[in-house]
């Protein structure tokens, strides 16, 4: 099925809107989790216009790169290193507004700006992150959060 996406003009909140009820319909009956994460992540990216839009699936103690658009990206990163091992540890949604600024910071490029991480749960676990990267500083806040939470929990 090859659909161009309605990219909607208007306020974040309504493209995050537009962008979830895509995501449903598109995703509907499709359970491989990779061809989930695959379509979702070209979504997202292409709505917003991120620099780096991907997910990192937990295999032992090491985030591994999965489905991504963007520039090469690390490949491994270590439990509690960086912003994705870090939110991988905290259990939680990271948003940073200036990657400069974070402690550990993994430069996989010197372009990235600010970052969101979000955990994927399952069974109690986290089982990846959803990692978004911007060349501009402050990209993401509570809006970002909210929305991506809900995005990453239809996986």
């Amino acid at each position: 099925m090859a659909e161009e996406l309605k990219i909607a003009a208007g306020t974040k909140e309504e493209r995050y809107a537009l962008l979830y009820e895509q995501i449903m319909a598109l995703l509907e009956g499709e359970t491989d989790e990779v061809a989930r994460m695959a379509n979702m992540t070209s979504m997202i990216h292409f709505t917003f216009g991120f620099f780096w839009t991907g997910f990192y699936r937990v295999v032992g103690e090491e985030l591994v790169l999965g489905p991504f658009q963007g520039p090469l990206a690390c490949m491994r990163i270590r439990h509690g290193k960086g912003v994705c091992g870090s939110a991988w540890a905290a259990g939680r949604t990271l948003v940073v507004p200036d990657v400069d600024q974070f402690p550990g910071h993994i430069a996989c490029s010197s372009l990235s700006r600010s970052e969101i991480v979000v955990p994927l749960w399952r069974e109690g676990q986290v089982w990846g992150v959803l990692d978004i990267d911007s060349k501009e500083l402050a990209t993401f806040d509570e809006t970002d959060q909210a929305w991506l939470e809900k995005i990453v929990a239809t996986i």
